[in-house]
């Protein structure tokens, strides 16, 4: 899949020490994320990215900021809402020793801790695709089933039979 933004490091870039980015992309690069994700506009989106050294791969972390807009699921009315989220991934190159093994997880049966950190993401090649991560980070982050705030779902069930026998009763009429 193409990506509308792209920004990366490479894992070697990284020998030297930690590397702090800040990423905000255009108003024009925003307007192709939100179609990305499914939003309706994504008017703000700034991250500070920190990646670490970790293994013989990579760690990001970061915090990103962001103004979402969607279609509130109750009047399908358009509002904004602020998003905001911790970025923590781990991220190691393809035959690594610490990679998960493919063959493993297929045979057998995997304990699910939602308090251990996920495993590490095996690269394709060098390149880390930081933006991919802080979309994937936005999306998670998306509420998927939006409501305006204030909005109220105000139905009134009709009170009248609905029952077969309803519409017997009728044709025979109420006084027999």
């Amino acid at each position: 899949m193409k990506r509308a933004w792209r920004q990366t490091i490479r894992l070697g870039e990284l020998s030297k020490g930690p590397v702090k980015l800040r990423l905000e992309p255009d108003a024009e690069t925003r307007a192709l994320i939100a179609r990305e994700v499914g939003l309706e506009s994504l008017p703000a989106l700034t991250a500070d990215i920190t990646v670490h050294p970790w293994l013989d791969g990579a760690e990001i972390l970061g915090q990103f900021d962001a103004v979402v807009e969607q279609i509130c699921g109750v009047s399908l009315e358009p509002f904004e809402q602020a998003l905001s989220a911790d970025i923590e991934f781990r991220v190691v190159p393809a035959g690594s020793p610490n990679a998960p093994a493919e063959s493993e997880a297929a045979t057998v049966e995997l304990e699910f801790d939602p308090d251990e950190p996920d495993p590490p993401d095996v690269l394709a090649d060098e390149e880390i695709d930081l933006s991919a991560y802080l979309i994937e980070q936005l999306a998670l982050e998306m509420d998927p089933f939006p409501r305006k705030p204030g909005a109220t779902f105000d139905y009134v069930p009709d009170t009248t039979d609905l029952s077969p026998f309803a519409a017997l009763k009728k044709l025979k009429g109420e006084g027999e």
